[in-house]
């Protein structure tokens, strides 16, 4: 069925209130990062003081299914190898020299249990975030094992409290929690469904995305672990075939967009075709290469007629900025489900 957008539904304090609950756990995410960071001070504590005397291990391995947020974190600086195993179990060459961490936010899932209990039969340095009383809990039992409990059920919540251990004993940047939720409060502020939409970025850039399919990318590691999460979340709430990509997978797609005919009827009574927009997410990236792509595809959607949108971030830390833009982000896709109805 055909829809369209109606921008007025995003300042209609009636329809607002119908999806007060999806809203109301975004404007959380902040205290849901310092909820976390509290329950698991006293267990992070008592881990870095035990192993301060400790070697550091002969790689560090990040499994499950979250493991990738901690990849795009750790990689460019982990002092020893870094993997990261999504599949089920571990790589066949880890064992007691290394160090197996797991964010585990629900606790539940079967293969995340399955990976924690090999990693504690070849004798491997455990360190798993989640709930106490789950699966994954109750399957890590052992000498070397740390449990940083968790209760919020929150993936980056999460691992905001895994890397915050990690930095602690150099094997990552500095991820501090409080840094983190105060950029995530800065973005509940100013895309507050109580802001009008003159002065919302995320309302504004929902109307920006109305009737087009976007095309999200990040020029850095984490920006692009971002974008991949938004276009996730653009599909789920408009069904649209938003995707997200390196610059040499969505520059063919912009340079296949026909220009737009200048001279065509606005009011015509045929559906108009909905194009793709460009939509950046800029955290700083200190990069000639992120900035010489960033160019490139802005220079090809301006030759094809192709909007350009830009996500910016002020935070002060490589985690808070990506959680700030994730965010952001995660608004604008709620507020482009309010505004689109059905014809």
């Amino acid at each position: 069925m055909p829809t369209w957008f109606d921008e007025s539904r995003l300042d209609d304090p009636g329809v607002l209130e119908s999806v007060d609950l999806r809203l109301r756990t975004l404007a959380e995410s902040g205290s849901r990062v310092r909820r976390e960071a509290h329950e698991a001070a006293t267990a992070t504590a008592e881990l870095i003081a035990r192993g301060r005397d400790g070697e550091r291990p002969r790689a560090v391995i990040a499994a499950g299914p979250d493991s990738r947020l901690l990849r795009a974190v750790l990689e460019p600086w982990c002092p020893v190898p870094f993997v990261a195993w999504p599949s089920p179990g571990l790589p066949g060459w880890a064992g007691s020299l290394d160090l197996v961490v797991m964010l585990a936010p629900e606790g539940n899932d079967h293969g995340s249990a399955s990976a924690v209990a090999e990693a504690v039969r070849r004798g491997a340095q455990v360190v798993v975030a989640c709930p106490q009383r789950s699966l994954v809990g109750e399957h890590a039992a052992g000498r070397d094992v740390t449990v940083l409990p968790t209760v919020t059920g929150d993936q980056l919540a999460t691992a905001v409290v895994m890397l915050d251990y990690l930095a602690h004993v150099h094997l990552g940047p500095r991820a501090d929690a409080d840094s983190v939720a105060e950029s995530l409060d800065e973005v509940a502020t100013s895309c507050s469904p109580h802001r009008d939409l003159a002065v919302n970025p995320a309302k504004m850039l929902a109307i920006a995305m109305a009737d087009t399919n976007p095309l999200v990318w990040g020029g850095s590691v984490l920006a692009a672990r971002a974008a991949r999460r938004l276009a996730e979340s653009l599909r789920r709430t408009s069904g649209r075939s938003a995707i997200a990509g390196d610059a040499e997978h969505l520059l063919p797609v912009i340079e296949a967009t026909r220009p737009q005919d200048v001279f065509a009827d606005p009011f015509a009574e045929e559906v108009a075709e909905i194009r793709p927009l460009l939509l950046v997410l800029d955290d700083r990236a200190d990069d000639p290469v992120v900035r010489e792509q960033a160019g490139m595809l802005k220079a090809a959607a301006a030759r094809h007629g192709v909007r350009v949108e830009t996500l910016e971030t002020d935070a002060d830390a490589e985690v808070a900025r990506y959680a700030s833009l994730l965010l952001t982000g995660t608004y604008a896709a709620e507020y482009l489900r309010v505004g689109l109805v059905d014809d």
